[in-house]
C-alpha cells in the first residue's frame, strides 16, 4: 500500500472529528447564512364580540334550574330569593272592601319566577296563601283601606313561609308608605267636585221647599242645611276598594325566601 493510500483514513476521521468540533463562531455563521428560526406555533385569539366595543359574551358559571328543594351540597344561601325582590302575582278571588271581613283566606298566584342564587329559580305559577288582616269600607272611614297578609307559598315541593307586603298595583288605588302604613291598598276618596255638585243639588232640594211657601227666610235656612249635609255626605262617602278576579299586584319580599327544605 503507498503512503497516500496509507494517509487517506486518517484524513477522513480528521475531518470528521473537526465537524463534530467546530468553533461556536463558525456554527453562527452557518445559522445567519440559513436565516433566522421562526417559531410555527399559533396561540388562539379571543371570540371576538359583534363589535370591538362589547365584551365577549362567555357561558354562565352555573346552569339554570328549577328549585327541587334539595340543597345538593350547596350552602343554603344559594337558595336564597334576596328581600326586597318584586314580583307580580294576580288574584284568584274578588276583593271588595264592602264584603271582605277581617282574617278572610284570599289566593294569589305568581306571573313569574322567583331567582335565587347560581341559577336556581321557583317557576312561575307557585300559590301564595294569605289573609285579610284588617279592612276599612269607604262608608266607615270615608276612604276604603285594604291590609293583605301573605302567609306561605306552595311549591313542588311543599309549603314555604313567605313574608311579602303590596307593593303597588294598577288603577285608581294606592299604596301607602311609611311607619305602620306599609303595604295598605287605599281607594279613591270623592273629589271637591263631586262635593260641590252635591252641596248645589242639596241647595236646591231645601230651597224647594221655602220657595212652594213663599217664605224667602225660610228658604234660605233650607237651602243652607240641605247643602252642607250634602256636602258632608259626598266628602265624607269616598268609594269602595274593588279588586276583581285576575288583577295584578307586585309583592316585594320583606325577608329572604330559601327555596329549600331543611
Amino acid at each position: 500500500m503507498s503512503g497516500m493510500q496509507r494517509q487517506t483514513p486518517i484524513l477522513a476521521l480528521a475531518t470528521l472529528a473537526f465537524g463534530f468540533c467546530s468553533p461556536p463562531w463558525l456554527n453562527a455563521q452557518e445559522s445567519q447564512e440559513q436565516g433566522p428560526v421562526i417559531s410555527r406555533d399559533v396561540i388562539p385569539k379571543p371570540e371576538a364580540g359583534p363589535t370591538t366595543d362589547e365584551p365577549v359574551q362567555t357561558k354562565p358559571a352555573y346552569e339554570a334550574h328549577a328549585a327541587d328543594g334539595q340543597r345538593h351540597g350547596l350552602p343554603v344561601e344559594a337558595y336564597a330569593v334576596v328581600p326586597g325582590t318584586r314580583f307580580l302575582v294576580t288574584l284568584e278571588t274578588e276583593m271588595n272592601t264592602k264584603a271582605v271581613r277581617q282574617n278572610q283566606a284570599f289566593r294569589v298566584r305568581t306571573v313569574e319566577p322567583l331567582e335565587a342564587g347560581r341559577g336556581v329559580y321557583l317557576p312561575s305559577g307557585a300559590l301564595i296563601r294569605g289573609h285579610v288582616s284588617r279592612v276599612e269600607p269607604a262608608g266607615t272611614t270615608g276612604r276604603a283601606r285594604l291590609w293583605l297578609t301573605f302567609d306561605e307559598i306552595h311549591t313542588r315541593f311543599g309549603s314555604l313561609p313567605i313574608v311579602a307586603e303590596v307593593a303597588g298595583l294598577p288603577g285608581d288605588h294606592s299604596i301607602r308608605s311609611g311607619p305602620l302604613q306599609e303595604g295598605v291598598i287605599e281607594g279613591r276618596s270623592s273629589t271637591q267636585k263631586d262635593a260641590a255638585q252635591a252641596a248645589a243639588a242639596g241647595a236646591a232640594m231645601g230651597a224647594f221647599k221655602g220657595v212652594k211657601d213663599k217664605n224667602k227666610k225660610e228658604a234660605a235656612e233650607a237651602a243652607a242645611m240641605g247643602a252642607l249635609e250634602a256636602y258632608l255626605v259626598e266628602a265624607g262617602r269616598g268609594q269602595e276598594l274593588d279588586l276583581p278576579k285576575g288583577a295584578k299586584l307586585e309583592l316585594e319580599l320583606e325577608r329572604a325566601l330559601y327555596l329549600v327544605r331543611e
